[in-house]
């Protein structure tokens, strides 16, 4: 079984209404990473309580083969390009997997 391939993207939205535009890209995206991804196996978008301008993505794939797939999807390559304009910095951390519970384990 694989180990799965992970990353943490935070996300710092220039203001308010760049928030809801970011959602508003989110909200689009989400159903092509539903409908056909079946190597991602975690797309998760989180808000942080005190940082209303703030959204924290955690991803898991099935391999590093799985993310480079969702990379070349159309909505994903859309939302890549349309990002840029809602936010003032973005930071990513990869992951690999060492031990715990979930869809993909050592």
């Amino acid at each position: 079984m694989s180990n799965g391939f992970g990353l943490v993207v935070r996300f710092e939205l220039r203001d308010p209404e760049a928030a809801a535009g970011f959602d508003e890209l989110v909200a689009r995206t989400l159903p092509g990473i539903k409908e056909h991804e079946a190597d991602t196996l975690a797309y998760v978008v989180h808000s942080v309580p005190g940082e209303p301008n703030v959204r924290v993505f955690y991803e898991l794939y099935a391999d590093r083969a799985a993310f480079e797939a969702h990379e070349r999807q159309p909505h994903t390559v859309r939302f890549l390009a349309e990002r840029e304009q809602y936010l003032s910095a973005v930071q990513v951390t990869f992951l690999e997997a060492d031990a715990g519970k979930g869809p993909v384990g050592p």
